[in-house]
Parts: structure tokens; C-alpha cells; sequence
């Protein structure tokens, strides 16, 4: 149902996280189901909201520094496609991608492909 593929034109338009901060770029919902059923525009948009799901981008400074917090080190890197909870971070668009603003502790999973995944 999702797409893995993710355009940036321009990575240095984009916001740096700060601290603590990810940024996670939201995979787009595809515009048909495998049986070749059109998805109406509003039920993509209410999944991209609700994703559970996206590939890291950035990180933020004080990312996985904490030693304390996470003693085995970080959860992810730049590049991963990570599980994080439903409506989670801060939303926000640029040039037509939905990317997400999410906390380094928000991370609950790395997964090697998404298009396995459906949000239950």
C-alpha cells in the first residue's frame, strides 16, 4: 500500500532536528490496491497521517546521547526505515513529501522493507 520510494530535490532546503529530534520522511500511499482498486484521495491522506512508518533523514545533535537512556546505543541511523507510533511528531510538508519531526525514544522498530507492513 505504501511506496518506498522518496524524493528530495533539495536535502539542504530541508530542517535540521534539533537535540533530540529525527527527521522522517513519510513514504506516500500508492494510488491503487494489487487488485487495481482505485483509492479515493481521502482515505491516502488519512493514512499518510496516520502512518506508523517513515525513513530517517536526520538527526539531531543530542540524538541516542544519552548514555543512560540508551546503553546499548542508538535504535536507528540515517537511511532506516523505522516503526514509530501512530500520529506521532510534528507534521509538516515540503514540496509535496509529509515529513515528520519524531523524539529519538519514539523510534520502536527498524524494518528492512515496508510494503510489508500494514498499519492494524
Amino acid at each position: 500500500m505504501y511506496s518506498t520510494e522518496i524524493v528530495i530535490s533539495d536535502r539542504d532546503s530541508l530542517p535540521k532536528p534539533m537535540g533530540y529530534k529525527l527527521l522522517v520522511a513519510i513514504p506516500s500511499v500508492e494510488t491503487k490496491t494489487k487488485g487495481g482498486i482505485v483509492l479515493p484521495e481521502s482515505l491516502r491522506d488519512s493514512e499518510k497521517v496516520a502512518s506508523i512508518f517513515g525513513n530517517v533523514i536526520a538527526l539531531g545533535s543530542e540524538a541516542y546521547g544519552d548514555a543512560d537512556k540508551f546503553p546499548s546505543g542508538p535504535y536507528c541511523k540515517e537511511g532506516d526505515w523505522v516503526i514509530f507510533r501512530s500520529f506521532s511528531g510534528t507534521r509538516l510538508k515540503i514540496n509535496g513529501t509529509e515529513f515528520r519531526l519524531i523524539n529519538d525514544d519514539t523510534v520502536e522498530a527498524v524494518v528492512d522493507d515496508p510494503r510489508t507492513i500494514q498499519r492494524a
